[in-house]
């Protein structure tokens, strides 16, 4: 290889690599902004929410009105007028006239005859930072607030209480998260390491079941449901989830236990260990990467999951779920925004607490069986 080949080999590198890292960090800061934009607005009031973005809590240079007064007579409002160095006819005042250096704007407020011109500068602000944590308090809690109006009269309303539904997706999500891990388990290392007839035929199928859609099924599993009388209660949940998340969780399970060193097992057998005791002695305590990495899918997607909940569950409002009651609130309160993003954040914080925990085992497990040799 000639030093010229060389060369042209490390700048391809180079190029591939800025290229993979801008790709990386735009698609870190498009998911990562409006989190945070979404954690600082579940802290302002009402009345900034409606007024204000949230990125004005950082400081900014915003319009500031430096001064007011009201034009005299000899001013030509017919014409083109012009005050502190901006220049416009009636109509475009009324909107706002910015000067040619583009630090003073000028507004004229009224009608033509008794109207005032105000003039603004742009100036820098510290930032707006009059946050509250009563938007939690209604959320949460459930307790009625009191809404200023702009005439000054109040209006008490009644806040929306998470507490149940967060504990309800809680109830939900935890044994739709553990039932499938251990039955793919258990699945996953018959495949792997025992031999019966039909092994093969059966593992394809179970493969072959990851690209129905779970949408075909919910109608044909919600009339037996119905006759057996799960139809909205928590085990019929449960049973829906564990079965759509089981072909993943068995493939996922099965390219990690397969790759577990046969020597280890024969050591095993060879001392008196049945295959009970192999799985939970040792499978199990080596295939903890991943068990995590099928737990935070799983977690997140049941978690998360809306479409399930509202066929099997539905509007009960004591086993409703969370995504059900951000739903609600979205149709009843569309325009409290200070709500709204206080049980949206309120819905992410376990799933980023499970994801934070586990993510030290997410990758191993998912490229576990990907490459052998």
């Amino acid at each position: 290889m000639t030093a010229q080949t060389a060369t042209r080999k490390k700048r391809r590198i180079g190029w591939g690599q800025i290229f993979v890292n801008t790709a990386l960090i735009l698609l870190v800061l498009a998911w990562t902004i409006p989190t945070i934009g979404l954690l600082i607005s579940s802290f302002r009031t009402r009345f900034d929410i409606q007024t204000s973005g949230w990125w004005t809590v950082f400081p900014h240079r915003e319009w500031t009105t430096v001064q007011e007064f009201q034009p005299g007579p000899e001013v030509d409002r017919d014409g083109i007028m012009t005050f502190e160095g901006a220049s416009g006819t009636f109509e475009a005042l009324r909107v706002g006239v910015t000067s040619p250096d583009g630090n003073t704007r000028v507004i004229w407020i009224g009608n033509k005859r008794i109207g005032r011109v105000v003039v603004q500068e742009q100036q820098w602000t510290r930032g707006n930072h009059d946050f509250t944590t009563q938007n939690y308090q209604e959320v949460l809690g459930g307790r009625s607030y009191t809404v200023q109006q702009p005439d000054g009269s109040t209006t008490t309303v009644q806040g929306t209480n998470f507490v149940g539904a967060f504990l309800n997706s809680l109830i939900v999500t935890v044994p739709a998260t553990v039932i499938p891990i251990l039955i793919a388990a258990f699945a996953a290392y018959g495949f792997a390491w025992m031999k019966f007839p039909g092994r093969k035929l059966l593992f394809v199928v179970v493969v072959a079941l990851l690209v129905v859609p779970l949408q075909i099924a919910l109608v044909p599993i919600l009339k037996d449901y119905v006759t057996l009388n799960l139809n909205g209660t928590f085990l019929g949940v449960w049973l829906a989830h564990t079965g759509f998340g089981l072909p993943l969780a068995t493939y996922l399970l099965f390219n990690y236990i397969s790759t577990i060193p046969r020597d280890i097992l024969e050591s095993a057998f060879i001392d008196g260990a049945s295959h009970f005791t192999i799985f939970t002695r040792l499978i199990l305590p080596l295939s903890v990467p991943a068990l995590a990495s099928f737990a935070i899918f799983q977690f997140l997607w049941v978690w998360n999951d809306y479409l399930i909940a509202l066929i099997f569950i539905g509007s009960k409002p004591d086993v409703q779920v969370l995504t059900q009651r951000i739903a609600e609130m979205v149709g009843s309160r569309g325009n409290d925004w200070h709500l709204l993003t206080a049980g949206a954040f309120v819905s992410m914080i376990l799933p980023l607490i499970v994801f934070f925990s586990l993510q030290r085992f997410f990758v191993r497990g998912l490229m576990a069986g990907s490459v052998k040799g």
